[in-house]
């Protein structure tokens, strides 16, 4: 037999949870689930987190039941989905939570736009910490190709030729940190060139000091003169010479190329499992505020200074 953890541990005063659907909510009438898998945040990630989440419409009388469960719990658990790329109904029976409210409240974060919130708010607390401005004036744009699974709508899906890939297409832009400004899904089968138009203006309807855009030669063209007209945004084609062979690291480019590797280490984000385009939207956004959340914890831990 192999000793395992305890599932629960009882409440008191010292483990008491501070967070609204404990304090206010009906999250303190369960008991407190001892972390256990590597997806658990940590005392300091959620010390980073915790002041940033949503205040819930409840709490202002706008209708609505207080939350029944801790929102801890509820983090810990749509991170372990996000990173081990399980099945929502697979989720494992210690989080004491039902799988349905888990992805019920993971959609609803999305669709209130409380997890871009979150996301955002993450964002400029590593840029400050970076010793940045809170908010960017230059970004770098570039797609991804994904293989879609069965789950995956016909509608949403497409074949991208120059890939070989039958999927979706993620198009993203980060600011020179690598961290993520906008991400949108298509079909695999949209064109870079199409798929950035959304993105760049969803940029310029968010952020106001962008006016500069890094990109490959895949976005070279009329897009160049679109952005420019349209969005107030130079775009600026980062060529590869012709006189080098093999890989090379280009400037500015490697960067999003890094952001599209850390999205790829959390496994529901390497193939597409998504029914909805905005669902997988929302998966990035959890690998990135994974990655932030780690970021910001040891940037505040004793060691680290």
């Amino acid at each position: 037999m192999y000793a395992t953890a305890p599932i629960a541990v009882s409440r008191n005063d010292e483990t008491a949870c501070s967070c609204v659907a404990c304090r206010y909510g009906r999250g303190a009438d369960h008991p407190i689930r001892a972390p256990r898998y590597t997806t658990d945040m940590s005392d300091g990630e959620w010390q980073a987190i915790r002041p940033l989440m949503p205040w819930p419409a409840w709490l202002h009388g706008n209708g609505g039941r207080p939350e029944k469960y801790c929102r801890r719990l509820i983090m810990d658990a749509i991170r372990y989905v996000v990173d081990n790329g399980i099945k929502w109904r697979n989720l494992p029976a210690d989080f004491l939570v039902p799988w349905r409210t888990v992805h019920a409240i993971f959609t609803r974060w999305w669709q209130d736009g409380d997890l871009y919130a979150l996301h955002n708010d993450l964002r400029e607390q590593v840029r400050i910490a970076d010793g940045r401005e809170p908010e960017p004036s230059a970004g770098i744009i570039d797609s991804q190709s994904l293989r879609a699974a069965e789950t995956v709508a016909t509608s949403s899906r497409g074949y991208d030729a120059a890939k070989k890939v039958q999927g979706t297409k993620r198009h993203i832009i980060v600011d020179t940190l690598g961290l993520l400004l906008v991400v949108i899904v298509t079909a695999a089968s949209v064109q870079d060139r199409d798929g950035a138009k959304p993105a760049l203006e969803r940029l310029r309807d968010w952020y106001e000091r962008i006016t500069l855009i890094w990109a490959d030669s895949a976005y070279a063209g009329k897009l160049v003169t679109w952005a420019q007209k349209h969005v107030r945004l130079t775009l600026e084609i980062v060529k590869r010479s012709d006189d080098v062979s093999g890989f090379v690291i280009l400037p500015r480019r490697w960067v999003v190329e890094r952001t599209l590797s850390w999205i790829s280490q959390r496994r529901r984000c390497v193939r597409d499992y998504e029914r909805l385009p905005d669902h997988h939207e929302a998966m990035v956004l959890w690998a990135m505020i994974i990655l932030m959340g780690r970021r910001l914890a040891r940037s505040a831990s004793p060691q680290s200074t």
